[in-house]
């Protein structure tokens, strides 16, 4: 609730802003707001000079839990396109700033928002959702940006929604996509050939987000660090995860950059797992500038000896 009265104290003058900004202008730029880094940069590799493309996150924040923001504000009510991960990851704090930015292009059923679960191959949706089970989402895991092909389809989903909102910049578009898609695929391979050697491997998650790149790779996971999605690991629970596997030869723990904890690392200790701090999200690192990079340093880790 004090976030929403800030929101409100700020909006009046935030809007001003925006309206000034947006009047003086010249550009026809598309402007692109992404809730994940990663949306952010496919837009501006499909975009080019057509587009304007920022985030509402940063690379090392936890989507589950943002602090909704003046700029956030402002952001969201320029915008022509506006791109979300779905599947209710960011349901504690988008609606909020779609209410607060009062911009019409971007509410959900317009074309200028694109949920971009709509476009993946939606993993662990559960029978039936409550709270007594953790952070769990009704729709399924949200956590599909980890893994490369479901990246692809939502790329593919993007540059489409551009050309849709932008039909003069159509042959921009098309030339980035096939340079785009190419490279895409090749990419893909290069990875998928690098880690072959690895499938098997077994991994403990710190949260459950790994299923999309697991499943890619021929990984399998056997448990994770917190006792229920949300809730933060705890001696007891990390102490029986320790017993529960400790003959079944863990390769890796896998963690998100903004999960950090000791008892991680005594995990990983004593089950003589690599504990791996992966990047999630374009910008996880200074050096992670666009998805490539991301993945690009995903293998660079797993396969390091």
């Amino acid at each position: 609730m004090r976030n929403h009265r800030l929101l409100q104290f700020a909006l009046v003058g935030v809007l001003g802003i925006a309206g000034v900004l947006f009047a003086a202008s010249a550009e026809a730029k598309v402007r692109v707001v992404g809730t994940l880094p990663d949306f952010a940069a496919i837009a501006t590799e499909l975009g080019g000079d057509r587009v304007e493309a920022e985030s509402l996150i940063q690379g090392t924040e936890d989507p589950h839990f943002v602090d909704p923001k003046p700029s956030h504000i402002l952001r969201v009510n320029r915008a022509d396109l506006l791109i979300c991960i779905g599947l209710g990851l960011e349901s504690g704090w988008l609606p909020v700033l779609l209410t607060q930015a009062r911009n019409g292009r971007v509410q959900v059923g317009a074309p200028g928002y694109l949920d971009a679960a709509q476009f993946v191959q939606v993993k662990e949706v559960p029978v039936k959702a409550d709270r007594a089970m953790g952070d769990v989402h009704g729709g399924g895991n949200p956590h599909y940006y980890v893994s490369p092909p479901e990246m692809f389809r939502v790329s593919e989903a993007i540059y489409r929604r551009l050309v849709q909102l932008d039909p003069d910049g159509r042959a921009e578009y098309d030339k980035r996509w096939q340079a785009f898609s190419k490279k895409y695929q090749e990419k893909i391979a290069a990875w998928k050939a690098a880690l072959a050697p690895l499938a098997g491997s077994k991994v403990v998650e710190y949260h459950k987000s790994w299923i999309y790149l697991l499943d890619w790779l021929g990984f399998s996971s056997v448990g994770a660090l917190e006792p229920k999605p949300g809730i933060p690991p705890s001696p007891s629970h990390v102490t029986q995860l320790l017993m529960k596997v400790k003959d079944q030869g863990v390769r890796f723990v896998f963690r998100e950059v903004y999960h950090g904890d000791s008892l991680s690392g005594v995990f990983a200790r004593k089950a003589g797992a690599r504990l791996l701090d992966l990047p999630t999200m374009v910008g996880a690192g200074p050096d992670i500038k666009t998805i490539w990079d991301k993945w690009d340093r995903m293998v660079q880790m797993l396969s390091a000896k």
